[in-house]
């Protein structure tokens, strides 16, 4: 085989390969300028736990929270950050009360982990047709709140949870919310 041949063979077998060096090293550049969250785990608010099982809502509470995680990095909003070198502190905190009405003990968990921002999030449930999730970023440093949404659920599934999850981070990007 001629030397241009194997060459050019070469070069396009390893063209798939630096395209894709050169757009992980754009996306970790991107990563590196966005802000760093802490996103803590989503707790009940139930005001009818005897209606249903409390494991089925905890599951839930569970998929929202790795949804968001995700959707906040699919779509650049912030870095999260690893929240289990924090775990005895949230552990501690949520022995006294709740995350979402702790009085700043989210900021020390944020801080803690170096984060530059913490969400709170949590789900009202007056009954199993009326539920609502929410959440609540602040900023680790001052404290200041600097995104807060909430959305309306009708029903009790799967399928509402996610779709309610899924509309929070969709207003935030419409909203350029992210990496505030």
């Amino acid at each position: 085989m001629p030397a241009g041949i194997r060459r050019a063979s070469l070069c396009a077998s390893l063209f798939p390969w630096a395209c894709a060096l050169l757009l992980s090293t754009a996306l970790c550049a991107h990563a590196a300028g966005l802000k760093s969250i802490a996103v803590l785990e989503f707790e009940l608010v139930d005001d009818q736990h005897e209606l249903a099982p409390a494991s089925v809502e905890y599951d839930r509470l569970r998929a929202i929270h790795d949804q968001i995680e995700a959707a906040f990095t699919a779509e650049g909003l912030y870095r999260v950050v690893d929240t289990f070198p924090a775990a005895a502190l949230i552990a501690q905190a949520r022995a006294r009360t709740t995350l979402h009405d702790c009085n700043g003990c989210e900021l020390d968990i944020a801080r803690a982990l170096s984060a530059d921002r913490v969400l709170i999030g949590w789900v009202q449930k007056v009954s199993n047709l009326i539920l609502n999730i929410n959440l609540r970023i602040e900023d680790a440093v001052t404290g200041d709140v600097v995104v807060a949404k909430s959305v309306d659920l009708r029903g009790n599934t799967d399928e509402s949870w996610r779709r309610g999850a899924a509309a929070l981070v969709r207003s935030m990007v419409e909203k350029g919310q992210g990496n505030r």
